[in-house]
């Protein structure tokens, strides 16, 4: 049964932390979209990547307000909530920085008008993933954020949107800034366990839409997109499509994935041991979505579409002739003809 849609609330000032991340980036691009005075948080001082100090400058443009401070600073925290009237807030801080939540929902608690928190998860349920260590010790990270919240009873979304929508390279931070392979595939075992991929795009799109609605409070909120479920066959099979040629396919075993992830070199080994809990153990598709306090993204809003897998792969092809236009490479004669995406994956 389709739920009702609620009625139009009107938009509380947003303050997103981690906001130069991947993840990030998007939230606070679709925050301003949706009509959320958006406030992003940025550490003092001017030490910032060239890519972060893009970002910035990005947002800003698109009418964020920039304040200075330290999320796992609990004072100033709390003096930012109050002085900037924040109503909702949502975290999307790395894996490194998980625990400096603490502090803030230590001010979100003490400040007592946060209408809605978003923690960083933006992933998996953490309740039910076990990946192996390294990544294990994350996901018990973001647990203990979730009993601290609870206990508080701050009220609360939690975002699990499973995977970026990209070709999943095991050893590699942000695979969805690397485009999918053309020299030849990785397949992690058989290649036959499934999972959903979900654009940049997207995760903000839903995650705004989530944050305004009343159904989604205390609630976990999964994003199982029909139209973009794929095992590794057959991602290698759609991006063989786009650049019009066959690549030879490398079995990744599962004591390699499990190995990668034991060296305990971060973040690789905590890719690593993520791509073992989604494309070994099928942590994605391993448990039904019928508990009272979760729901299925799509059901809730059965008319908004999400960007389908075919057209990220797409723009992948496009980064790619741009890249060889730029350094002057001659593109290989089975490459197909890009065609024009104005959206950007993640």
């Amino acid at each position: 049964m389709t739920l009702p849609t609620p009625a139009n609330n009107t938009k509380g000032r947003l303050l997103i932390v981690g906001a130069t991340g991947l993840i990030g980036c998007y939230l606070a691009e679709a925050s301003i979209d949706s009509g959320h005075p958006t406030y992003i948080l940025v550490r003092p001082g001017s030490g910032f990547s060239p890519c972060k100090a893009n970002t910035i400058k990005f947002l800003q443009e698109k009418g964020a307000i920039v304040i200075r401070g330290l999320v796992n600073d609990k004072e100033l925290m709390e003096k930012i909530l109050k002085e900037h009237k924040i109503e909702i807030v949502i975290s999307a801080v790395g894996g490194e920085s998980i625990l400096d939540q603490l502090a803030l929902v230590e001010a979100m608690k003490a400040v007592g008008t946060i209408k809605r928190f978003l923690p960083s998860e933006f992933g998996h349920d953490v309740d039910r993933a076990n990946p192996v260590e390294p990544g294990l010790r994350m996901y018990q990270e973001k647990r203990r954020i979730r009993r601290m919240i609870e206990e508080y009873k701050l009220p609360y979304t939690y975002i699990c949107c499973n995977s970026i929508a990209s070709w999943p390279y095991y050893d590699n931070n942000h695979p969805s800034e690397v485009v999918p392979p053309l020299d030849q595939f990785q397949i992690y075992g058989d290649g036959s366990v499934k999972a959903y991929f979900v654009a940049g795009s997207d995760i903000g799109k839903f995650t705004m839409k989530a944050v305004d609605d009343v159904r989604t409070l205390n609630m976990s909120i999964h994003f199982r997109p029909a139209c973009n479920f794929y095992n590794m066959n057959e991602l290698a099979s759609l991006w063989e499509s786009k650049i019009g040629r066959t690549l030879p396919r490398i079995t990744v075993s599962e004591d390699d994935l499990l190995g990668a992830a034991a060296e305990n070199v971060i973040p690789q080994s905590v890719v690593a041991s993520f791509t073992h809990d989604i494309f070994i153990k099928g942590c994605q598709i391993d448990f039904l979505i019928d508990g009272p306090n979760e729901a299925e993204v799509s059901t809730l809003y059965p008319d908004e579409s999400f960007r389908t897998l075919d057209e990220c792969f797409d723009e992948f092809v496009v980064k790619i002739k741009k890249t060889v236009d730029n350094e002057g490479i001659k593109a290989p004669n089975a490459m197909v003809e890009p065609i024009a995406i104005t959206a950007t994956c993640g």
